[in-house]
């Protein structure tokens, strides 16, 4: 199939997919005889598998290193193994600290009228008793006299 059936099946612009085989994040595409792409199935999955790791948050570097130990010769699944725990790993402190927030938010929505409503006329009078403060400080300099005239 050439690259406009490619990105309608997989849902990743062409752009990407040329992208992908510039960072060599997908195996060279194979032309026909007039020099289009003619890309199998061996390379949608590749694409699938491209685009699932990167939208889990890997970044390019890693993800080339995945696949540069996964088409290598030698068997490097301790390190291949490494890479997915130490992504996993980033993910799950995303998570976290995204929980956290919603936590937060949820908490704030609970206790609106208890806790909201309360902390915000305290900082309504902080807010006025600062500018009453700013009020009587230009007032206490206009009364000054003014020697640089």
């Amino acid at each position: 199939m050439n690259i406009k059936e490619a990105s309608e099946k997989t849902g990743v612009s062409s752009a990407a997919i040329r992208y992908y085989e510039k960072e060599s994040l997908i195996p060279a595409i194979d032309r026909t005889p007039v020099g289009n792409r003619d890309i199998d199935d061996r390379i949608i999955r590749r694409i699938r598998f491209v685009t699932q790791m990167l939208s889990a948050g890997m970044s390019v570097e890693n993800l080339r290193r995945y696949i540069e130990l996964f088409d290598a010769q030698e068997d490097n699944t301790k390190e291949q193994k490494a890479l997915l725990k130490e992504q996993l790993a980033v993910m799950e402190e995303k998570r976290d600290d995204l929980q956290a927030a919603i936590d937060h938010l949820n908490y704030k929505l609970n206790h609106f009228y208890d806790h909201m409503e309360t902390t915000e006329e305290e900082l309504r009078s902080l807010e006025r008793e600062h500018a009453e403060k700013v009020a009587k400080q230009d007032a206490a300099t206009d009364d000054e006299p003014d020697y640089h005239n």
